[in-house]
């Protein structure tokens, strides 16, 4: 049985569509103030406007104790007809302030919750002790699809290092693929040794913010390597245009990365978000970017929304459909 995990239940891959690799329906940090999204109407309003510029799936990249809403996503995922992948794991160190519990997690602890929220299901409340777990609007458990993680620029922390030493842990007993944010798109060559040194075979990684370096050499040989690469950098305008991004993701296509390509927007920010009263949101991607690579390849676009995505979120095995696929 192959199958992706959704927020709504176990999905057929083929069932996935058109898929934004990266978003966040929910998300509060320290590091963002006055960019909270913490107003489940508005974040399903901005839903409506990514369903409505083509996308029929996404992943919702929000990790442990940042403010996600696995219950509101799931109200989301259902009332616009969007298919949603939510995250496990956790992110950078400085996303959590000092004293905050989760950072004094063991490894075996860390892994233990990461399996849980992907297999049993995410609780409504990110805390220290077990909650009550989240419940989509048909009664069963909201879980997680995917283990998401973070470090920081050319380093990596001591618990930065035990969350990916965790979520090698998790995938090896659910199969679940692993995100990483890398800052500024550094040490991407560096993580993915970590991780098959923890026994995570590349293909099972997606790499978030390779764009933040439009290195198309660099791509495909990561590429090469088995991972996939997330573009996630469009309408960042105050750093480069868009078409320095695209240029860069159809050369390193042309090098034989295209079937290790996705395609996110990770707006991520209220002060983004049309709903919230803020600009371009969730819209930008379908409605821009997207029609430029079906002009320059639609071979390849069809590659980068559909096919990668459903194959990278893909679970073979460990972890076993309970109510059958959708």
């Amino acid at each position: 049985m192959v199958l992706i995990r959704s927020v709504l239940g176990d999905l057929d891959p083929a069932r996935l569509g058109r898929t934004d690799y990266h978003e966040h329906f929910f998300q509060i940090s320290p590091l963002l103030p006055g960019d909270e999204l913490d107003d489940e109407v508005r974040s399903a309003a901005e839903a409506r406007l990514l369903r409505q510029s083509g996308f029929t799936a996404v992943i919702d990249a929000t990790p442990t104790a940042l403010g996600r809403n696995p219950e509101g996503v799931a109200r989301i995922s259902a009332s616009q007809d969007l298919r949603v992948v939510a995250a496990t794991g956790a992110h950078r160190q400085e996303h959590y302030p000092a004293g905050h519990w989760l950072p004094g997690l063991t490894e075996v602890q860390l892994a233990q919750r990461f399996v849980t929220d992907l297999q049993i299901g995410l609780p409504v409340v990110d805390q220290p002790s077990p909650g009550r777990l989240a419940r989509a609007p048909s009664g069963d458990p909201v879980r997680a699809g995917l283990v998401k993680v973070g470090i920081g620029y050319w380093r990596m922390t001591g618990f930065e290092r035990r969350v990916l030493a965790a979520a090698a842990a998790a995938h090896a007993e659910t199969g679940a693929p692993i995100m990483v944010h890398l800052e500024y798109g550094s040490a991407a060559h560096e993580v993915l040794r970590v991780l098959d040194g923890d026994g995570v075979a590349p293909n099972s990684v997606v790499l978030a913010h390779v764009d933040r370096n439009p290195d198309p050499v660099l791509h495909a040989d990561l590429a090469a390597a088995g991972a996939y690469l997330g573009y996630d950098g469009f309408s960042r305008t105050r750093n480069w245009p868009d078409t320095v991004l695209l240029d860069s993701l159809l050369r390193a296509a042309e090098l034989g990365a295209g079937e290790r390509l996705l395609l996110g927007g990770d707006v991520a920010r209220r002060t983004r978000y049309v709903s919230y009263g803020g600009m371009p949101g969730l819209g930008y991607l379908g409605e821009r970017v997207v029609p430029r690579l079906i002009a320059a390849s639609l071979q390849l676009a069809e590659l980068v929304l559909v096919a990668n995505p459903a194959r990278l979120l893909t679970i073979a095995e460990g972890v076993a459909p309970t109510a059958g696929v959708l």
